[in-house]
């Protein structure tokens, strides 16, 4: 069990790191936005026709990006939305079952499902680099590929979910990762 904890603390610490990738690409959208905005009013002002067409589209694929990617770092701070009406009142060992059970049967399935139906439309994207129809867009293969790293950050994340679930249900570890018992050992210093 000791490897299965090194393997999730693995992918939790990955996806650490997307998450904080993912903090500056905000940036950048947000930076492409209002660049594209004040560019727009310029050109009109100033009688210019401008093409905004791949700088609308860049910040298109930054939100998609950040979409993408940013699933499995939620899941990993469980930052997903959720309706906890009950959930909450439970004690941490069957909140650790239910979540378990839902990663299982529903989190792996629906991740392995995207990957298989995604790939060869992916694959095809890449083989003729299709990219936008619009004059001046971007390519659209490179986009289409990060479907399947989202997948599969997110499937690696529902493993270590899993083990951490697993952890807790056995009494080894608290709901939010620490070792079982550090809570009270703090206490008593």
């Amino acid at each position: 069990m000791q490897t299965l904890r090194r393997i999730a603390d693995g992918i939790d610490s990955l996806n650490d790191r997307v998450g904080a990738f993912i903090r500056w690409l905000v940036l950048c959208m947000v930076l492409t936005g209002a660049g594209s905005a004040v560019a727009r009013y310029l050109s009109r002002g100033l009688g210019l026709s401008l093409n905004l067409v791949p700088v609308a589209e860049a910040q298109w694929y930054l939100f998609s990006t950040v979409f993408l990617l940013g699933a499995a770092y939620a899941l990993r701070h469980g930052v997903h939305v959720r309706v906890d009406v009950l959930y909450e009142r439970l004690s941490p060992a069957t909140r650790a079952w239910i979540d378990l059970v839902g990663t299982a049967l529903f989190l792996v399935p629906f991740s392995v499902m995207m990957l298989w139906v995604a790939f060869p439309a992916v694959l095809s994207s890449w083989q003729i680099r299709e990219t936008s129809p619009d004059p001046g867009g971007l390519a659209r293969y490179p986009i289409k590929a990060l479907i399947l790293v989202s997948f599969a950050l997110l499937l690696l994340q529902a493993a270590s979910q899993m083990v951490r679930h697993v952890d807790v249900i056995r009494g080894q570890a608290e709901p939010d990762g620490s070792p079982a018992g550090s809570r009270e050992s703090e206490g008593a210093t």
